[in-house]
């Protein structure tokens, strides 16, 4: 199973009930952080586990190092065996509604963990409600699993490595960012507009349709990338980057680093 990276509704509705699927909630809101655990608790997919962007997925913010650092992996690592994770068995499959941007940080942060058995679902939450799937208000038991994580620290540039690394010819920094933010033309979050200079903007939103679907042939998106030996990615706090990490992986560009900090961190040098 390890080779799913995105798995259909059909597919999830099948597995649901498998002891070896655990399947994480991971809706979120910059605009309004409770919102994602309120509709958590409203409705979500049965048996599903809620994963909150700000408190599992990230630690807490410091002067340098961006809006979403990297989390605590000791912590995530407990609460990953308290919902039934093992490492390198237990299937994760994660979901949100906002077109893999938070999902995709925890498909990203397992891997990073050296745990490859975990998938995106395709079509979010929306798309397994339209095929009138199972909805639960009921938050599961806790379960016991044993998770250790493996991190894969090569995956991970900070703002020296990227400084050092992106005007080399061998290498590609794509800015993650839509495109007004990546010109400069509108920064609603960061203190300075604009993007790392020699960045190339790739917007994280193409990956999918409206809808949240992966759109298909992810590597023609890549035609340009693929011939870099090493590829950096980044968007403003390293979150929506994962979803970029996502297709380049789809498209079967493996060397890929997130640089975590991203632009939040970048120009927190600038101010």
């Amino acid at each position: 199973m390890n080779d799913l990276h995105i798995v259909s509704a059909k597919w999830l509705h099948e597995n649901l009930h498998d002891p070896q699927v655990v399947v994480v909630d991971c809706r979120f809101s910059l605009m309004d952080i409770e919102l994602g655990r309120k509709l958590y608790q409203e409705k979500h997919i049965e048996g599903a586990y809620y994963l909150d962007l700000n408190l599992d997925l990230s630690s807490s913010v410091q002067k340098h190092g961006g809006r979403h650092p990297l989390p605590d992996f000791d912590k995530l690592a407990k609460k990953l065996s308290q919902i039934g994770v093992n490492s390198s068995e237990t299937m994760v499959v994660v979901y949100d509604d906002s077109r893999f941007a938070f999902a995709s940080r925890l498909w990203w942060l397992l891997r990073y963990m050296g745990h490859e058995q975990v998938a995106v679902l395709d079509g979010g939450f929306a798309g397994w409600q339209s095929l009138n799937y199972s909805v639960s208000s009921e938050v599961p038991q806790q379960r016991v699993g044993k998770f250790t994580p493996q991190l894969q620290t090569e995956w991970v540039v900070d703002i020296e490595t990227v400084k050092a690394r992106k005007d080399l010819p061998e290498v590609v920094l794509i800015d993650s960012r839509e495109g007004d933010r990546y010109r400069g033309e509108r920064e609603p979050i960061d203190p300075i507009a604009g993007h790392i200079e020699g960045a190339v903007n790739y917007p994280w939103m193409e990956v999918t349709n409206e809808q949240g679907f992966v759109i298909e042939n992810q590597g023609d998106r890549w035609q340009d990338v693929k011939n870099a030996q090493e590829a950096i990615v980044y968007c403003g706090s390293g979150v929506t980057a994962c979803v970029n990490l996502l297709s380049l992986k789809l498209a079967g560009i493996e060397t890929c680093r997130l640089y975590a900090g991203s632009w939040s961190d970048w120009c927190s040098y600038l101010v």
